[in-house]
């Protein structure tokens, strides 16, 4: 039986320890994982705490409900880009790819607008450290975004209020910094008229569509530590995938 560590609650030790098998790839696309009922027995929890647990999976985007059925393994992944790029920077120590780079455009506290204070769970001190970048390549701008932080983490990671590019990445950077480490991130995407800021950095007519993408990652605990909004421009292919069709 699984050893329960009591420094998480279980029901996320239950979700990790499922979730490290999909990782790995000793759960794939499509297989069923274990029910509340087999949790509960395996875990020596009680039905709530092992439900709980399938939930943070779906909550992750991990694993889907099917009615009547159990739950599986998704197949489903949307946004690989920040994936690829954080995966790139574990292994290399860099971010980015060879010809692509960024600009720093700003960095420093800034008073949260709504939608970040609420992604980052700030409720007394509104301020938070924002880094703003355009990235470019030969072909010229790829996506503009900035990357917010709360307090905390801007108190302890002090090269986030620098304008200078961190090579290992800001989200390794932090956790460096803080000790916290990423365990999983949420994405909500959709399609809007470019801002007049957008549109200048993105070297776009004014009222050009871009694809707008909300990313926020959270660590072991499930507390937020980054939210990023990036803004991609038109003709762009931000996000590939290739999936079987048998």
């Amino acid at each position: 039986m699984p050893q329960i560590e009591e420094a998480q609650p279980k029901y996320l030790q239950i979700a990790h320890y499922i979730r490290d098998q999909i990782l790995r790839g000793d759960l794939r696309p499509g297989d069923e994982v274990p029910s509340e009922r087999q949790l509960a027995a395996n875990w020596k929890v009680s039905r709530p705490t092992a439900a709980r647990s399938l939930e943070a999976l779906s909550h992750q985007g991990l694993v889907e409900k099917r009615q009547g059925s159990g739950t599986y393994v998704r197949s489903l992944e949307v946004n690989r880009r920040a994936r690829e790029l954080y995966g790139r920077a574990r292994q290399t120590g860099k971010i980015y790819t060879p010809g692509e780079y960024a600009v720093i455009t700003s960095a420093g506290w800034m008073d949260a607008p709504d939608h970040v204070a609420e992604a980052l769970g700030l409720v007394k001190d509104l301020r938070a450290v924002h880094r703003r970048r355009v990235t470019n390549n030969q072909d010229g701008p790829i996506t503009l975004s900035t990357s917010w932080f709360a307090p905390d983490v801007g108190h302890r990671a002090p090269k986030l209020l620098e304008p200078e590019r961190i090579q290992e990445g800001t989200l390794m950077y932090v956790e460096n910094m803080t000790g916290r480490q990423g365990s999983y991130a949420e994405d909500r995407m959709c399609a809007r008229s470019a801002t007049e800021e957008e549109a200048a950095d993105l070297q776009l007519q004014a009222g050009s569509a871009v694809l707008i993408v909300h990313h926020v990652v959270f660590d072991l605990q499930d507390r937020p530590l980054e939210f990023a909004e990036a803004a991609y421009p038109p003709h762009r292919w931000a996000f590939e995938q290739g999936y079987p069709l048998t």
